[in-house]
């Protein structure tokens, strides 16, 4: 089970995000994604989990939980977009395009 954990302190790592999950059950990964151009993190993680109900359990009992000194929610992770129809979609990338006669 993907797990989808928003409202981070910048201060979680993926360690202590990984050892918050381990209560509840086994924990394949844990990632708390960073922004690439400061490497700081951008408040939101993802956990995995290969048991679903130890998967559900964390969820049910760390939602809307303090973690870190923040209110964290805690979700099952939605499918990544396609964005194979983002980029297909043509255009002129959004910019300024001002007709010279």
């Amino acid at each position: 089970m993907n797990i989808y954990v928003s409202n981070l302190s910048y201060g979680t790592s993926a360690d202590s995000l990984q050892n918050l999950f381990a209560n509840y059950g086994e924990v394949s990964s844990a990632n708390v994604i960073t922004d690439r151009e400061t490497g700081r993190s951008r408040g939101f993680g993802f956990v995995e989990m290969p048991n679903d109900a130890e998967g559900q359990k964390a969820i049910d009992e760390l939602n809307n939980t303090d973690f870190e000194g923040k209110t964290i929610t805690v979700n099952v992770a939605r499918p990544k977009a396609d964005r194979s129809d983002y980029n297909n979609r043509g255009g002129n990338g959004g910019g300024y395009n001002r007709r010279r006669y």
